[in-house]
């Protein structure tokens, strides 16, 4: 039964958020849908391969409004959706909203917790069975006005080691696929009073892109100290991957003004 039920809500939540999008409420560019859909169906996928995606995270209507452009096929079928980390103090704070987000494929996560905990086993699990698990890497929501500035070009938040821990721990390499989307803090934005937090800014243009797959990760692990080192430098290179996309998007400054050098 909860099989259907987290099926039916899926199917639901997916439907609802591209009828927002087919009415032109928030006119959206969609790039590279293709690499995505071409990666969930790899036939890689039935040897243990899964699929990670990676993307910026700029408003709390990032997810699930962003998966209101794939195929409505998609929404009915729990191998064709993602996964993804949610955090705990704030998905999952009563009965209702726990149930809601368990049926939408979300795994509870505890922020602070660090990268051993059951919500990254879990994911390393999933992707073991060549499921999909997206991550947004800042692990919060960081707008564009609030990325650090190095000699006048944008960056993001440093991501979260967790990314590391799920890519070297799968036993096959996933397909990692970087993602990036613009004017969702537009239609969000962060730091307005109640009630107008919940009310969205429609007619903002919006933009989802997907890159490129990325092949293997170097995986060899060593010593604690070694493995440690090694899940830095993989979510290093995942994290650069993800703005080099934003980069080809937004520009070299990631929609961040340059600061004037004196």
């Amino acid at each position: 039964m909860s099989k259907y039920v987290s099926a039916a809500t899926i199917t639901i939540i997916g439907l609802t958020c591209k009828s927002v999008l087919k009415l032109g409420l928030c006119p959206i560019t969609v790039n590279g849908l293709p690499k995505l859909l071409a990666a969930l169906d790899s036939s890689e996928r039935e040897n243990g391969r899964g699929v990670v995606t990676v993307c910026n995270h700029i408003s709390t209507l990032d997810e699930p409004l962003s998966w209101g452009v794939l195929p409505c096929r998609n929404y009915w079928t729990s191998r064709k959706m993602r996964w993804t980390l949610g955090a705990a103090d704030i998905l999952f704070t009563n009965p209702v909203l726990s149930a809601f987000f368990r049926n939408g494929q979300v795994l509870k996560t505890v922020r602070g917790a660090g990268i051993y905990q059951p919500a990254v086993d879990t994911a390393i699990e999933k992707l073991s069975r060549g499921d999909w698990i997206h991550l947004f890497g800042e692990g919060n929501v960081c707008q564009p006005d609030t990325y650090p500035v190095e000699n006048g070009i944008g960056h993001l938040r440093r991501f979260k080691w967790g990314i590391g821990r799920i890519v070297m721990e799968t036993p096959r390499p996933p397909m990692i696929i970087p993602m990036w989307i613009t004017g969702f803090d537009k239609l969000m934005p962060e730091g307005r009073g109640f009630p107008f937090n919940f009310i969205p800014h429609f007619g903002a243009k919006l933009s989802v892109t997907f890159g490129d797959p990325h092949g293997k990760m170097k995986r060899d692990l060593g010593s604690d100290e070694e493995s440690r080192d090694v899940r830095i430098a993989v979510t290093e290179v995942v994290q650069r991957a993800v703005e080099d996309l934003g980069r080809s998007v937004s520009g070299t400054t990631l929609g961040v003004k340059p600061v004037t050098q004196s």
